[in-house]
């Protein structure tokens, strides 16, 4: 990565669903939909467990995003109704899907200015993972892609990918910071590499990104409620890192 600070953070790296922009919210709204559409065939108390089971067992198939959504919710109707869900479901369980897809961007509150003050300073990249088609789309809608130095579209957020794009990047791991909501995707994999983390939490993730803990006290994590808060944490570390690669105790 070009022009880096001669110390203290090197990069910053953003997510984008439910870190930038809602997205989880439409999702829960569609398995509700799809509960719905399940319960004209059978009494099941756990249509929302049965449908993430599906999902799990298909992410290495159709990877992330609606997509995968979509087909795992068509195979889990056929399935727990025994083959009895008319063409016509079918059809209202796309309709899901397509509207998902269509979905207008809705950025979080704070989000343009917290991610232009931190840009001002460092290079700032986006890393987020799902379908190619439709994160691109919600890039551009988002109106923040001049922002970023580069915008990485990933099939998995795992220590290997981090450690392939910070190779890419040219930067050490202990100089990267990570932004985001999830501490299975976004969090975990870069302290595991080295790296920094600042997790925001949304007030609902999908239980396969919230099946994963990091210990409260990590001495490389930070916590805020919303990103406005953001850029003096950002500051404050890129310090205390500045400080210690001149051999400074905090």
């Amino acid at each position: 990565m070009d022009s880096l600070s001669p110390r203290g953070l090197a990069l910053v790296g953003f997510d984008a669903d439910d870190t930038l922009w809602r997205s989880q919210d439409h999702f829960d709204a569609a398995q509700a939909e799809f509960e719905r559409i399940i319960a004209a065939y059978v009494d099941l108390q756990d249509a929302g467990q049965r449908l993430y089971e599906y999902e799990a067992r298909n992410i290495a198939i159709f990877g992330y995003g609606v997509k995968g959504m979509a087909l795992s919710m068509v195979e889990a109707a056929v399935e727990i109704t025994g083959g009895r869900i008319s063409a016509a479901d079918i059809h209202r369980i796309v309709a899901i899907a397509k509207a998902l897809l269509r979905h207008p961007v809705e950025l979080l509150p704070g989000v343009r200015a917290a991610v232009e003050t931190v840009a001002a300073k460092f290079p700032v990249v986006l890393i987020t993972k799902g379908d190619l088609f439709h994160q691109e789309a919600k890039v551009r809608q988002s109106g923040l892609s001049d922002l970023f130095r580069r915008i990485e579209i990933v099939s998995e957020k795992d220590e290997p990918t981090y450690a392939r794009l910070l190779e890419e990047f040219g930067v050490p791991a202990a100089r990267f910071l990570m932004v985001g909501n999830s501490l299975r995707s976004d969090i975990a994999p870069v302290l595991a590499l080295g790296g920094w983390g600042v997790h925001v939490p949304y007030h609902t993730t999908w239980r396969h990104e919230a099946a994963h803990e990091v210990a409260a006290e990590h001495p490389r994590l930070r916590r805020v409620a919303a990103l406005d808060a953001l850029p003096a944490v950002v500051a404050a570390l890129d310090t205390l890192l500045a400080m210690h690669e001149k051999g400074v105790p905090a």
